[in-house]
C-alpha cells in the first residue's frame, strides 16, 4: 500500500472523522493547516487519493464527493503488515514489537490470537505457519485481509458513510 505524505494524511484525517461523505470545498474548509489550501490543491489530493485506493467517489449533482473508502484502522494494520514484510527475521520483528506495547495493548493482542472459545490457560500454537489456506481473516499474500480479520474487527466501520446506492443523493 502506497504512503501517505503529509498533507494526504491531513485530508485523510477529515474523511476519517466525518459522518457522511464530504465534497473537496467541505474538506479544504476542515483542514486544519497552517496555510490556507487551494480549492484545486484539495481536490488534486483527493483525486490522488482515490487512485492510490485511500477515497472513493460519487458524484453528487455538479460535484463529487469523498469518503475514506477503508477505516483509520485498516489502513495502520495494512501499514505495520507492509512493515513486517520488509523484515528478514518477520518472527524476531513480532517479538520486538511485542515488546514494545503497553501491558493493555499486549493483552488485546493476546485475546485476538486466542481462537474463538478456546480456553486461555493451555497453549494456543502447535507450531508452524498459522496462516492456514481458507481460514476467513488470514492472507498469506502479505497484505490485509478485509474479511472479518482482527484488525478489521476492531472497527464495525471499515465501509464508507453512505455505502447504501439506495440512500445515495
Amino acid at each position: 500500500m502506497a504512503r501517505l505524505g503529509d498533507l494526504e494524511r491531513s485530508v485523510m484525517d477529515v474523511l476519517w472523522s466525518a459522518d457522511d461523505w464530504l465534497t473537496a470545498r467541505d474538506v479544504a474548509a476542515r483542514l486544519d493547516h497552517e496555510r490556507d489550501l487551494a480549492y484545486t490543491t484539495v481536490l488534486t489530493v483527493l483525486e490522488r487519493l482515490e487512485r492510490k485506493g485511500f477515497v472513493r467517489r460519487q458524484r453528487a449533482a455538479r460535484a463529487h464527493r469523498y469518503a475514506a473508502a477503508d477505516s483509520r484502522e485498516t489502513v495502520v494494520a495494512e501499514a505495520m503488515l507492509e512493515a513486517l514484510g520488509t523484515a528478514d527475521d518477520r518472527g524476531s520483528a513480532l517479538v520486538r514489537f511485542v515488546g514494545s506495547v503497553s501491558a493493555e495493548e499486549a493483552e488485546i493482542l493476546r485475546r485476538a490470537l486466542e481462537p474463538a472459545g478456546a480456553d486461555s490457560t493451555g497453549p494456543q500454537s502447535t507450531g508452524g505457519d498459522t496462516a492456514e489456506a481458507g481460514t476467513p481473516g488470514t492472507d498469506t499474500s502479505g497484505t490485509a485481509a478485509h474479511d472479518g480479520s482482527a484488525a478489521a474487527a476492531a472497527d464495525d466501520s471499515t465501509g464508507a458513510p453512505g455505502d447504501d446506492p439506495a440512500t445515495a443523493p
